[in-house]
């Protein structure tokens, strides 16, 4: 891969759609305590079996697409830590993810993108076609996660 950080900040202009273990975005108005049920989610050990999910989607949709991964080596604000792969071992992606660093996975015949933050209780896809936006919500919803377009794109 050439020009990393240009590849990934050119999907992150993009439209995307949120893959999520809500259904849809949580208004700012609402009520309810969202950041405490989210902080929840994020720790142990709730965070696992979400995590596992995250993977059991990324894995799943390898099946269909090639997928190049950039993930870092050490820690992800220094230059040059990030590392691309293309279809890594499965062993690999799983132990990438329970990391829970960045984590980037680009489906070049797709013109997408998955981000992971690794803090998240949700992953972000960008750009999809009609087709492979079918596909992640049929691997979302057999995780038992939704995908939803965030308002402020409508």
């Amino acid at each position: 891969m050439n020009n990393n950080d240009e590849i990934i900040d050119r999907y992150l202009e993009k439209p995307y759609w949120v893959i999520d273990i809500l259904p849809k975005q949580v208004p700012a108005d609402c009520g309810g305590q969202y950041f405490k049920i989210e902080k929840h989610f994020l720790s142990q050990p709730q965070m696992e079996p979400l995590l596992q999910k995250f993977t059991n989607i990324l894995l799943k949709l390898n099946c269909y697409e090639d997928i190049d991964v950039c993930h870092f080596v050490g820690d992800p604000t220094v230059a040059g830590a990030e590392q691309w792969v293309e279809n890594p071992a499965p062993e690999e992606l799983e132990m990438w993810v329970k990391e829970r660093k960045p984590l980037f996975f680009l489906m070049e015949s797709q013109d997408a993108m998955i981000s992971l933050a690794g803090d998240d209780t949700y992953m972000t896809l960008y750009n999809p076609n009609v087709e492979l936006l079918e596909l992640v919500r049929s691997l979302a919803a057999s995780e038992g996660l939704f995908v939803w377009k965030p308002k402020q794109q409508d």
